[in-house]
């Protein structure tokens, strides 16, 4: 009870402007922030920079808070956005993607992530049966397989623009997919984070 008193003044002392009142805050959550959207990007700059925003939009908005409620919730979802805007850019590069599946794998192995890494193979794996076969195939050759667009035209006997033309549509519909499938599906690794 006492804490959550002393998270009042200290919410009272923020919506005055007291900067030292901020800097509570910010020690108090930062570490924790970080990690959750950590969880979400497998990046440490992104996540950090992140926090930051997130830090950055309290300290704006402090005028708006209401010192009865919790300041964590309302921290967690700004983070949860910010870093849902950060994937939604990553999915427009394909660099980023590569980036993100290299980091996803090469993160420790614990059990949690070892699921998340399978849900997500598993979502994209359901999103890939959906395209024409051709499509399918070229898809796998190049992001499985590494095989550049020369050597998949070589090996289907297909000319070199017609196996591009194929790999992007594929990414499109793929883009497309995970666009209108991104919020309910990080929403459920959100809550199996918090649950952590």
């Amino acid at each position: 009870m006492s804490e959550r008193v002393n998270e009042k003044d200290t919410l009272i002392a923020l919506k005055a402007g007291d900067e030292s009142a901020f800097r509570e805050i910010f020690d108090q959550n930062f570490r924790k922030l970080y990690t959750f959207s950590f969880r979400l990007l497998k990046n440490k700059e992104q996540a950090e920079e992140v926090v930051n925003d997130t830090l950055m939009n309290l300290w704006t908005n402090r005028e708006r808070l209401n010192p009865e409620y919790p300041v964590a919730p309302y921290l967690y979802t700004i983070t949860r956005r910010l870093s849902l805007n950060a994937l939604r850019q990553i999915a427009t590069s394909q660099k980023a993607i590569d980036q993100l599946w290299y980091n996803m794998e090469n993160v420790s192995n614990d059990t949690e992530e070892s699921v998340l890494l399978s849900d997500l193979q598993r979502f994209t794996e359901a999103a890939l049966v959906n395209l024409p076969p051709q499509q399918q195939l070229i898809f796998r050759m190049s992001r499985f397989e590494g095989l550049n667009y020369d050597e998949i035209a070589e090996r289907l006997n297909l000319s070199r623009n017609t196996v591009k033309n194929h790999l992007v549509a594929a990414l499109k519909t793929l883009k497309n997919h995970f666009n209108q499938s991104d919020i309910a599906y990080f929403l459920l690794v959100t809550v199996s984070l918090l649950k952590k």
